[in-house]
């Protein structure tokens, strides 16, 4: 009996972290603790706890008169909707969740068991980053985790959630996982804080301003989602993961799906008239998926391309659309890493992509050439290229020079592109063409509007259209656009047992 009331008595002072007075502060902070973020995010009663009751292993500076179980981390598996998952959850009220090496080595086994048995992996991060009292050890201690990071890319789901502070070696672990999200006014990220920022470079700025949730949903990109509270973050964690599968090996869960009149008549009126006249993208996909099913990453940066998850006939895929409701929805440098980041992710765990397409070229300008829209550019030329998943390609509209080739087109391994009647397949614009083409004639014409406005037509029964395309095969059917639902329930079912074998090497080397 009294060991059994020492084992309780254990648990329970495991479960306070660093103590109620700290756990009121963190409340106070409008922040949960460790524990409550583990409680919401998986099923009921399903976490097994690892590590309870680890402790540092460190004397100097008087932490051997101090420590607490658990060394400020939770760590475990549980489910999420039924479906094995791992995570951790570092605790701010013991040590300001700083990393030990025993803190590091409780989060590794995790990662070990995540990789081990194919399933997520989840990390909630709440962190002052190194503990300073361990020195090198705690260095080490990160660097034996993003080691972990990097063999687990690709073979399990990898999600990171910033819930506090992450700054300094401690972004680079959310930074190796495939989601990164933070909450507002609550967390931020950076390498080095606002103090070293105004020694060394003399700017005055805040870490919200710096590192916050708005800064890198928007500026950087460095985030996916931006979450109003660590309430809405976790439930964004959970709809993410119900779009992927469990492993490399595993292909995402097939919802049930009951078949039914999927013709949408208003999808033939949804291009305007005027070719140049914007239009959002997002109307045409949420008429195309399963009502209510899109899940849009990066929302907020790079907007002239959209990319996201949904499920068309039950079945997930990700989508990556043009949006021509933002700069026309040229391809430019944020635009094509974000496409990229996301299509290699699709492609890694098994996930079909669906691809959108009206694009009027890549963003001229010096800043683009400076800053190397080239190699950017060539960042999503090559995931697409590299991904052997099933590659649907839908044109609705514009699909114009080196631009048309990148987004997945049939030359590059596209497996069905479908152009509606309103596509335009070309070089470039019709009334760029005309002034290259017709140069001659149009500078002799007395009247060179008038010239140029004919070749421009001339041009554009020629080349404006789907046709010569469909003629080629670099389109295989034309489409009503109200088919476009119909088709695709069809075509993504006759590519489920799609398998290609890419020549054998090491692996390629992405224009970085």
């Amino acid at each position: 009996m009294e060991r059994t009331n020492n084992l309780l008595q254990k648990r329970e002072e495991a479960s306070l972290g660093g103590g109620q007075k700290r756990i009121d502060s963190q409340h106070s902070k409008g922040k949960l603790t460790a524990r409550e973020r583990i409680h919401f995010l998986l099923d009921e009663d399903s976490f097994e706890e690892v590590g309870m009751f680890v402790t540092h292993r460190t004397s100097d500076f008087g932490l051997d008169e101090e420590k607490y179980p658990g060394d400020g981390v939770i760590t475990g598996w549980g489910t999420v909707n039924g479906r094995l998952t791992y995570v951790y959850a570092q605790d701010f009220t013991v040590f300001g969740g700083s990393l030990s090496e025993t803190h590091a080595e409780k989060i590794c086994k995790i990662m070990d068991l995540a990789l081990k048995n194919g399933a997520p992996l989840v990390g909630l991060n709440d962190s002052g980053g190194a503990r300073i009292q361990e020195g090198v050890v705690s260095l080490g201690g990160y660097a034996d985790i993003f080691y972990r990071n990097t063999l687990a890319s690709g073979v399990v789901p990898q999600i990171s959630a910033i819930m506090g502070p992450c700054a300094g070696g401690a972004v680079y672990s959310p930074a190796l996982t495939d989601f990164i999200l933070m909450v507002e006014n609550t967390s931020y990220m950076f390498v080095t804080g606002p103090n070293v920022v105004k020694t060394v470079t003399h700017e005055e700025v805040s870490a919200e301003e710096l590192g916050g949730a708005s800064t890198h949903s928007t500026k950087s990109g460095v985030t996916h989602f931006s979450c109003a509270n660590e309430i809405e973050c976790i439930t964004h964690i959970k709809q993410l993961l119900s779009y992927m599968p469990q492993n490399c090996e595993d292909d995402p869960a097939l919802w049930d799906y009951e078949p039914k009149d999927e013709i949408r008549e208003s999808l033939n009126t949804i291009i305007p008239l005027n070719a140049n006249q914007p239009y959002d993208i997002r109307d045409v996909i949420n008429l195309v998926i399963d009502e209510g099913s899109f899940f849009e990453v990066h929302q907020n940066y790079a907007e002239n391309i959209v990319v996201g998850f949904s499920r068309i006939g039950g079945r997930s895929v990700g989508i990556v659309a043009n949006q021509p409701a933002y700069l026309a929805g040229v391809l430019d440098i944020p635009a094509s890493t974000k496409g990229a980041r996301f299509v290699r992710f699709c492609d890694s765990f098994n996930i079909p992509l669906l691809v959108f397409e009206d694009v009027p070229g890549f963003l001229p300008g010096t800043d683009q050439e400076w800053n190397g829209i080239i190699n950017h550019g060539a960042k999503l030329l090559y995931a697409f290229c590299e991904a052997t998943v099933p590659r649907i390609t839908v044109i609705t509209r514009k699909a114009y020079g080196g631009a048309y080739c990148v987004m997945n087109s049939k030359h590059i391994g596209a497996d069905l592109n479908y152009a509606w009647p309103t596509a335009e397949i070309a070089v470039m614009g019709a009334k760029g063409a005309a002034e290259i083409i017709f140069k001659k004639e149009i500078t002799s014409a007395d009247d060179q509007y008038q010239k140029l406005a004919e070749k421009e037509r001339e041009y554009s029964e020629l080349f404006a259209n789907p046709y010569r395309a469909a003629e080629r095969g670099f389109v295989d059917e034309v489409i009503l656009p109200a088919e476009t639902r119909h088709k695709l329930i069809k075509a993504f079912r006759m590519l489920e047992n799609k398998a290609v074998k890419n020549p054998r090497k090491k692996h390629g080397n992405i224009p970085l």
